[in-house]
């Protein structure tokens, strides 16, 4: 009896030692881990495979992030390319522009002069820029160099139109703007750059990843994918990102790296993973505090500049699900409520319960973006974005 006690005694303090040694092990094995690796096609696996085991973030493929650029096809690309709604004309009585699309493609097309004058420039649809919310642009190839194209499509005008941006005139047919990474890169997932001292626009296309996938923000899956799938994967680290789990920080420069504005490269393009000082990839300016901000170019600093976010430790992901299309604005006012009361806004003895659900359009109300200004039959078309600088806006309070 007492023989086994003491080889019971023996077995319990070498379990206690063999389980304290592992996770000894464990642990410095996981603080020596190296962070993961950015999205490429040498580390990606696709979001199908993070769906498959992930299946209630799949609602994340169809929000504009993960549609924000894709090859064009007719389930892709909108516009009119038949009929007379596919001929934009202009100012200038001696241009105009055609869409059309056939067995290559999609294609813009435009027809300067008169008579024997006449030229004609056509460039194919390699891709398309934008989810379709408000609109979308073209991109092209001239060789290994990639161009945006001067007409775009405006969603609630249901028209093409001029592309929004600089060097676009209604007069003339510019073909000749430079697509560069850092504009890329917050269309995209991944695209490999050519190094050219005279152009900026070079690249690989051969191994592109379009639109904002599930690895552009959580980095790289396949080590990920191969330790999950391997027997003793607890004794390793998942080898992937976690957004929710960073600090506040960190969470935040995720998000500044598309939306803090253009700001300068301090590395490639690409690199970028989140978890990291995104300052170490990307400089952003900081605009004066009395410095306007426009409503699409630095979301960020416009938050920043919110009490809301000044007295607490909100961070993008307080009110945003990523993986969800979020277009109703009265369960995005519902977020306002878990710290503020209806009955705090100076409104409610007057609108009472009636302004639950307007937090967002009084607060947060749609502005005109400075940023995102096109030309159509001589006006100038500016698109409309929702502020991020969370405040009382006078010009906004609710009409009944």
């Amino acid at each position: 009896m007492t023989s086994r006690r003491t080889f019971a005694w023996l077995a319990a303090v070498l379990f206690v030692v063999v389980g304290v040694g592992s996770g000894v092990i464990v642990r410095h094995a996981r603080r020596a881990e190296r962070w993961p690796a950015a999205v490429r096609p040498a580390t990606a696996m696709g979001d199908s495979t993070c769906i498959s085991c992930h299946r209630d973030k799949a609602s994340f493929e169809s929000t504009a992030h993960r549609l924000t650029s894709r090859h064009p096809s007719s389930a892709t690309i909108a516009g009119h390319f038949t009929g007379p709604q596919s001929v934009l004309r202009t100012p200038n009585p001696a241009l105009h522009f055609r869409m059309s699309v056939d067995s290559t493609g999609f294609h813009e097309t435009a027809i300067e002069g008169t008579g024997k004058d006449t030229t004609i420039r056509t460039e194919r649809v390699a891709y398309v820029a934008g989810s379709n919310r408000k609109g979308q642009s073209f991109l092209y190839w001239h060789g290994d160099s990639l161009f945006q194209m001067p007409i775009s499509y405006w969603k609630s005008l249901d028209s093409w139109i001029i592309s929004p941006g600089p060097g676009y005139t209604e007069g003339k047919a510019n073909f000749e703007r430079a697509v560069a990474p850092r504009c890329f890169e917050c269309h995209a997932s991944w695209i490999e750059a050519k190094p050219d001292l005279r152009l900026v626009n070079r690249y690989d296309s051969s191994g592109a990843i379009l639109g904002i996938t599930c690895e552009r923000c959580h980095a790289g899956g396949r080590e990920h994918v191969k330790r999950e799938r391997a027997t003793f994967r607890l004794a390793s680290t998942p080898a992937i990102v976690n957004p929710a789990r960073l600090t506040r920080a960190r969470q935040m420069d995720a998000c500044a790296q598309c939306h803090g504005g253009l700001g300068t490269p301090q590395v490639p393009s690409f690199t970028y993973v989140a978890g990291y000082p995104l300052n170490r990839f990307v400089e952003l300016m900081s605009p004066p505090p009395n410095a306007p901000v426009d409503v699409h170019g630095n979301q960020v600093a416009l938050l920043e500049r919110s009490r809301c976010f000044q007295k607490s430790e909100m961070t993008c992901l307080t009110c945003h699900d990523v993986h969800t299309t979020q277009r109703d604005t009265k369960l995005l006012s519902g977020k306002c409520l878990t710290c503020h009361q209806e009955q705090s806004c100076k409104l409610f003895p007057k609108e009472g319960h009636a302004l639950a659900g307007r937090c967002v359009d009084c607060h947060m109300p749609l502005q005109s973006s400075n940023l995102i200004v096109s030309k159509l039959e001589g006006e100038s078309k500016q698109a409309l974005v929702r502020s991020h600088w969370i405040k009382v806006y006078r010009d906004s309070v609710i009409k009944q």
